[in-house]
């Protein structure tokens, strides 16, 4: 007979070591407007984790459970999630490792290899627990560097610390900057000590992960982390844009004319103090003695417009590497965007000319965060007040936005001489938008759901992605309804904003390449490099597979016939900031529409429905010298736009091949002429 008691004894001694070592940490998910939008439970038993994840903000976000088994030197011996994505597709994904041979299935991927020494897997869909054991695997590293699985690396330091303190509690906590996954640094707050790990994560102008029950220290945090964050894009801008010291010549070069869409025989541009100052025919009886840049066989086209952006400060640097020399924000924390503009002017950051828009959007359960939110009309006029008083020429409606409010909204906006447009709020369509002020529409989905929705369509929720991509397939272009609507758009001069490289998503299985990017993958880091193959939708079938790809490709149709119908485009994105302007226009192209008109619509017609035409958009004497040089001829070959060689804004030059550099991303051109430098030598020889 077993002894109760000696059984007892034997389990204690067993379990004693691992409960001694478990531990349960609990965070709260904040918006920037302070809502709580989500959670994050961990729970730690030895070397095993096991972490609840859930984030919901605008009608979606992502629900996930991961099981992680950690080795001796805290990497993954293990790692298992499932959930769905933000977009509410099924996730399942599993690492292992054993004699140094690794194996990895995604709903993307399926990969094994030998490994000659250990690192960390980087999974593609993961709660914030995975950042966190990063860090403490970071902590136990040699050189603060960790190799990642399946490729890639990350480093860490640490730049700042603070104490906190509640009541008679007190954590010390570390400000960590890691570089190494996407294109910019990633900041955390870790706990101190021998096993540190996430305290806090914060996202400036978005959202908040912290410990449950210190949320007062967020104010603190973010103040200190907004410092060492400025102070690293201080330094890039100091580094990565080059002075114009003196006027200089851009001789030989092609001219593209945005206003009739065409490209000029070879001409010689001048420019000084900011502007161009003469435009003169190559080999004409013009002479200048200075500064020069050769022009021979390359393309000059006026800086590009991305109409649809939400900025950060880092997004810029993304931007002007592609050429784009003037972002519209349509969406963002007011805060964020106004520092942004007043860094930018005061040269602490390297950064486009910022056209923001004023967001407003209403109260629901699907709310976005972004802007101003209303619930009458008394406050969404004051939100209008707000946005015009500090110079915003656009509204931008939201999805919640009472739409019973957007016709005196609209007529409130347009009194102060601003457009207005955006979303369709919910149970309303297209064209009673249109009918009640809207003078823009944001996204192709949108727009083609004029034809699929009715008055009792909630596209608040996902039904505004998933409607779309089942239905789009079916409409009929040569339908009465649809040509009364393209009659709409054009009598009403309507523009639309189709932002068709984010909409590629609507039909991305696991394991394709997202089309977008599928041309430059192999120029970016190895994490972004496996996003692209990883889908959000949820699509169970080849059937339904084929259905979305049919609708989407319908809507790239749809914007083709628009542009033959003559209603107005704009290029936005709403997608990899900079890289993603260039797959719209290869989009644009798709559809139908011509290189030179795809110029066009990125060039021109961003600067007219931007009221910014007097200075920009196009090359001609006394405008602004927003200019970008690309090594070859975009107006017949569109994918030439990626290779851009130089950009010429504010007053400085810039090389895309040096921002790449930096970004962690392979150049598409070799570097050009250093202006500043040939200035400096100029100078030393006049002497």
């Amino acid at each position: 007979m077993i002894h109760f008691r000696k059984v007892l004894l034997a389990l204690l001694l067993i379990w004693a070591p691992i409960l001694a070592n478990s531990s349960e940490v609990e965070y709260v998910i904040l918006l920037e407007n302070g809502v709580e939008a989500g959670h994050q439970t961990v729970k730690r038993h030895g070397n095993r984790i096991d972490v609840n994840f859930n984030f919901k903000e605008n009608g979606r976000g992502p629900t996930l459970k991961e099981r992680i088994i950690l080795a001796a030197d805290g990497t993954m011996k293990h790692y298992r999630v499932s959930g769905t994505s933000e977009m509410g597709g099924e996730i399942h994904e599993s690492f292992t490792i054993k004699n140094n041979f690794i194996q990895w299935h995604s709903n993307s991927e399926d990969g094994s290899k030998k490994i000659n020494k250990n690192g960390f897997y980087l999974p593609m869909n993961s709660s914030w627990e995975v950042n966190s054991l990063m860090i403490g695997a970071l902590s136990k590293s040699k050189n603060n560097y960790l190799p990642l699985l399946p490729s890639g690396g990350l480093k860490q330091e640490v730049l700042d610390e603070i104490m906190l303190k509640k009541g008679l509690q007190r954590q010390k906590v570390k400000l960590i900057m890691q570089v190494g996954i996407g294109l910019k640094p990633d900041f955390f707050w870790a706990t101190s000590g021998k096993n540190p790990r996430l305290f806090a994560a914060i996202i400036p102008g978005y959202s908040y992960l912290v410990e449950k029950g210190w949320e007062e220290s967020l104010t603190a945090l973010s103040e200190k982390q907004n410092l060492a964050n400025q102070k690293t894009l201080s330094q890039k801008a100091q580094q990565l844009q080059h002075p114009i010291y003196r006027p200089f010549l851009i001789k030989n070069i092609r001219l593209f004319d945005s206003k009739n869409a065409f490209l000029t025989e070879p001409h010689d541009v001048l420019i000084d103090d900011k502007r161009i100052v003469n435009i003169t025919p190559t080999n004409s009886s013009y002479e200048f003695e200075g500064d020069t840049i050769d022009g021979t066989g390359k393309t000059l086209l006026p800086g590009l417009f991305d109409m649809h952006t939400h900025i950060n400060k880092w997004s810029g640097l993304y931007h002007l590497s592609a050429g784009v020399t003037t972002v519209r924000d349509m969406g963002n924390s007011n805060t964020e965007v106004q520092e942004i503009i007043r860094d930018s002017a005061n040269n602490q950051l390297l950064f486009p000319h910022i056209i923001p828009a004023g967001f407003i959007e209403g109260k629901s359960e699907y709310s976005s965060s972004d802007g101003i939110m209303i619930e009458n009309l008394e406050q969404a006029k004051q939100a209008v007040d707000w946005y015009a008083e500090h110079g915003y020429r656009h509204i931008k409606i939201y999805s919640s936005f009472p739409n019973q409010l957007v016709k005196e909204t609209s007529v409130y906006a347009h009194e102060k001489d601003m457009t207005v447009g955006g979303h369709v709020p919910g149970f309303m369509k297209a064209d009673e938008a249109i009918e009640s002020g809207f003078n823009e529409l944001n996204h192709i989905n949108q727009v083609v759901l004029n034809f699929l929705s009715d008055n009792l369509t909630d596209t608040r929720t996902l039904e505004r992605f998933y409607l779309p991509a089942e239905q789009t397939g079916s409409i009929d272009f040569n339908s009465q309804k649809v040509k009364a609507f393209i009659k709409l758009l054009k009598d009403r001069e309507i523009t639309i904003d189709p932002t068709l490289s984010a909409f590629d998503f609507i039909k991305q299985q696991d394991g394709e390449m997202a089309d977008p990017f599928a041309s430059i993958s192999e120029h970016l880091p190895p994490d972004l490099q496996r996003s692209f193959k990883t889908g959000t939708m949820n699509i169970p079938d080849i059937t339904t597979a084929n259905r979305y790809k049919n609708s989407y490709n319908k809507m790239i149709e749809f914007v083709g016939l628009l542009h033959k119908n003559g209603v107005s485009i704009v290029a936005g994105t709403d997608t990899l900031a900079g890289f993603g302007l260039h797959s719209e226009l290869e989009l644009y192209v798709k559809a139908g529409i011509s290189p030179s008109d795809a110029l066009q619509i990125a060039t021109w017609n961003g600067a007219k429905v931007s009221k910014t035409l007097h200075d920009r958009g196009s090359i001609e004497v006394n405008k602004l010298a927003d200019l970008i040089i690309v090594d070859g001829d975009p107006t017949t070959n569109i994918e030439d736009i990626r290779k851009i060689s130089t950009v010429i804004t504010n007053g400085k030059v810039i090389y895309p091949h040096e921002l790449h550099v930096a970004l962690g991303v392979k150049p598409f051109v070799s570097g050009g002429i250093n202006i500043a430098e040939q200035s400096t030598t100029n100078r030393q020889l006049n002497k």
